[in-house]
C-alpha cells in the first residue's frame, strides 16, 4: 500500500526579485520558505493509510494532510460495497495528486448521490458491468429534479464523469460498458451569473476606520482589508505565511500567495500601508504567539510545525457578526449581505470601472481565463447604462426624451443605444436612428426627430450657435432668403436645446440675438 504522508504542491520560483518582509521582526534564515509544504511527520511513525482507509470517515488531520475548511471524507452512505472500494481507491488517488482534501470530498459526494439514485431505481445493478448509457440516462434525470441547485447540479454530473473516466483509464474494473459514458450536451446550461460585487455605499461603511476599530481579533480586522485591497480568495488569504511580502527590482511592494484552486504561487501589488499593516501583524504574532510559526494568521493553539491557520469558516463567522455590530445596511436601510467573496467581486468591478485595462485585472485577480474578467467588463458597460439613464436627455426640439429603464424593451433600447455610440457617435450628441436605415436629413442632425443630446455637449451647441448666427448674417446680407430660413430653424432648435440644458448657468438668450429676432 503506497504511503502519503504529506501531499505537497509543486513549488515554482517567484517571478521577480524578492526579499523577506522587513520590520521589527528578525529573520529566522535568508531562504525564503516553501509555502506548499505540510507538516512534518517522522519517517519512523506508522503509515496513516494502514489505520484510516479501512474507515468509514477520513479526517485529514490523521492523514497528515491539509484541509482549509472540510477536514472528513464520508463513505458511511455509501452503501453498495462494490461502489465504496471504487469510491475510496478514487479518492485516495486523487489526494495522490496534489488534489485539494475538499475537492476529493466533492467527488465522493457525487458518488453518494449516485448510491442513493440506485435506492429509487428498479434496475437491478450489482456492478459496474449493469451500468450502461440507459442507466446513466436516468441518473441524470434523477440529479435534474433532486439537485439543490445548478452549481451543484453540475458539479455532480463533473464529478461523476471523472469517476467513469479514472475507473475506466486505470483498469480498476474491466467490466465497465463502453456506453457508460457522459457527454458535453448531458450537463446543464450554465447561467452566466453576474459579478456579486457590492455597492460604494455599502464599502464606504465596510472601509470606515471606525467599523474597521471594532474588530475585536487582529486576525480578522487584517483579513478583510487584504480582501479588499487585494481580492484574495478567502481560503488563500488565510494561508498566507509570514514571509508573504516581496519586491521587485525597483522596490516595490507585492503580496505572495499560492492561489490554491490554480496550484501555483501568484503576485498581487500593494501599498506601503498595507505592507506596513503585514509587517506590524509579524511583529503581534510574534509577541503572542510560538516563535516558531511561519503562518501569518496562526489559530490559538498552533501546531508543533507551525503550519496551522486559522479557518475560513471562523472568519466568514466573524465577518456576518461584525457586519451586525456595525449595522451596515444597503441603500434601502437593510442589512447589507456581506461575504468573503464579494470582496473580490468588488475590487475587480472597481478596477473595471476605472478603466484599468481587462487584462491588467486578469493578472491581479489571478484568473486563468479571460471569460472570467470579462464578467466585470460586462458590469462596466452596466455602469455606462445607469449614468446614461440618469442624465437629462433632450431631442432636437429641446423636449425631454424619457427613456424607462424597466420597460419590456429596455435592454433592446440600450443595445440599439450602444451601438449607435459606437458607429454614430455625433460631435454634439449620439443618433438614435438604427443603423440599417439611411438617414434621410440633409442638415446633420438639428433638424432630426433622431437626434438626442445631453448636457455635456452644452459647449458644442454654444459654439454651434455662435457659427449659425454667423451664416445668418451673411445670408442677409447677400439676399439668400432660403439659406436664412433654413438656419433660422436650426437656430431655434439650438434655443430650445440651449435654453433646456443650461437652467444652472442662468442663460439669459435675449443678451444674444435668437432665432425670434429672424423670424420673417
Amino acid at each position: 500500500m503506497s504511503r502519503l504522508h504529506s501531499l505537497p504542491l509543486p513549488d515554482e520560483d517567484p517571478p521577480a526579485a524578492v526579499g523577506v518582509g522587513v520590520g521589527a521582526m528578525p529573520t529566522p534564515t535568508p531562504q525564503r520558505q516553501d509555502m506548499t509544504a505540510q507538516p512534518r511527520i517522522r519517517h519512523d511513525a506508522p503509515d496513516p493509510w494502514e489505520s484510516e482507509y479501512p474507515k468509514d470517515i477520513w479526517n485529514a488531520r490523521r492523514l497528515g494532510v491539509t484541509a482549509r475548511s472540510r477536514v472528513t471524507i464520508h463513505f458511511d452512505q455509501i452503501t453498495r460495497p462494490w461502489l465504496k472500494v471504487l469510491a475510496k481507491k478514487w479518492a485516495r488517488w486523487r489526494l495522490s495528486t496534489g488534489l485539494t482534501f475538499e475537492a476529493a470530498a466533492m467527488g465522493t459526494k457525487a458518488i453518494e448521490t449516485f448510491n442513493a439514485f440506485l435506492d429509487t431505481t428498479h434496475i437491478r445493478v450489482n456492478g459496474t458491468a449493469d451500468i450502461d448509457r440507459t442507466l446513466i440516462e436516468q441518473f441524470l434525470a434523477y440529479l435534474h429534479t433532486h439537485s439543490p441547485g445548478q452549481v451543484t447540479h453540475r458539479q455532480r454530473v463533473g464529478q461523476f464523469n471523472l469517476f467513469l473516466l479514472t475507473t475506466r483509464r486505470h483498469e480498476w474494473v474491466t467490466d465497465l460498458p463502453n456506453t457508460a459514458a457522459i457527454y458535453s450536451e448531458d450537463y446543464p446550461k450554465e447561467t452566466v451569473r453576474q459579478p456579486r460585487a457590492l455597492s460604494e455605499h455599502v464599502m464606504a461603511q465596510v472601509e470606515h476606520p471606525e467599523n474597521l476599530a471594532k474588530w475585536t481579533s487582529p486576525h480578522h480586522r487584517l483579513i478583510t482589508v487584504i480582501l479588499i485591497r487585494c481580492g484574495l480568495r478567502i481560503s488563500d488569504t488565510v494561508a498566507l505565511t509570514q514571509d508573504c511580502i516581496v519586491r521587485d527590482k525597483d522596490g516595490a511592494p507585492y503580496l505572495r500567495y499560492l492561489n490554491h484552486k490554480m496550484k501555483r504561487e501568484a503576485l498581487v501589488p500593494i501599498d506601503e500601508e498595507l505592507e506596513h499593516a503585514i509587517t506590524e501583524h509579524i511583529a503581534h504574532v510574534t509577541r503572542t504567539h510560538h516563535t516558531d510559526t511561519r503562518m501569518l494568521f496562526p489559530p490559538r493553539h498552533s501546531n508543533a510545525a507551525g503550519t496551522g491557520h486559522i479557518s475560513t469558516d471562523s472568519y466568514s463567522t466573524s465577518l456576518r457578526r461584525w457586519v451586525a455590530r456595525c449595522t451596515i445596511t444597503d441603500e434601502h436601510g437593510r442589512p447589507a449581505v456581506v461575504s468573503p467573496h464579494r470582496f473580490r467581486h468588488t475590487l475587480g468591478t472597481r478596477l473595471i470601472n476605472l478603466d484599468v485595462p481587462q487584462e491588467v485585472v486578469r493578472r491581479i485577480l489571478d484568473h486563468d481565463s479571460h471569460q472570467m474578467t470579462a464578467h466585470y467588463a460586462r458590469l462596466s458597460d452596466t455602469s455606462i447604462r445607469r449614468h446614461w439613464e440618469a442624465a437629462r436627455k433632450v431631442n432636437a426640439s429641446g423636449a425631454e426624451v424619457t427613456l424607462d429603464p424597466d420597460g419590456p424593451l429596455a435592454e433592446a433600447a440600450w443595445s440599439k443605444q450602444r451601438l449607435g455610440r459606437t458607429t454614430q457617435a455625433l460631435p454634439n450628441g449620439y443618433c438614435g436612428l438604427p443603423v440599417q436605415k439611411t438617414c434621410p436629413h440633409a442638415n446633420a442632425c438639428l433638424t432630426c426627430p433622431m437626434f438626442i443630446t445631453t448636457a455635456e455637449f452644452l459647449p458644442q451647441h454654444h459654439e454651434h450657435r455662435t457659427q449659425v448666427l454667423q451664416i445668418i448674417s451673411a445670408a442677409e446680407a447677400r439676399g439668400q432668403q432660403r439659406l436664412v430660413e433654413m438656419n433660422t430653424r436650426v437656430l431655434g432648435n439650438l434655443d430650445l436645446i440651449i435654453g433646456t440644458l443650461d437652467d444652472e448657468r442662468g442663460a439669459d438668450p435675449a443678451r444674444e440675438p435668437s432665432a425670434g429676432d429672424y423670424a420673417r
